[in-house]
């Protein structure tokens, strides 16, 4: 192999493993700056991943309020068992 075909064969090697690291970072959406940081892109929401998340949020204050109501009945259950267990004595 004379030096001609081996830097030829270098280049090749380098192009090519450029080429897969850029669609690497492509699909994982990984950006770089000027200096060559690299950092994870911020995707635009769509309007779906915005219904989405007020879904959740809607869903997480029920959630709490059925908690809050469920532990306040039980207390007042406990607090009237209590309370006739006192009469009882």
């Amino acid at each position: 192999m004379n030096p001609f075909e081996m830097v030829i064969g270098i280049v090749l090697i380098v192009m090519i493993g450029n080429v897969l690291k850029a669609r690497y970072k492509a699909k994982h959406g990984i950006l770089e700056d000027e200096d060559g940081n690299e950092r994870l892109a911020q995707r635009a929401d769509t309007g779906e991943a915005v219904r989405l998340r007020e879904d959740v949020r809607a869903l997480k204050e029920r959630v709490q309020v059925l908690e809050r109501v469920i532990t306040d009945q039980r207390q007042t259950s406990d607090l009237s068992l209590e309370i006739e267990k006192l009469r009882d004595r």
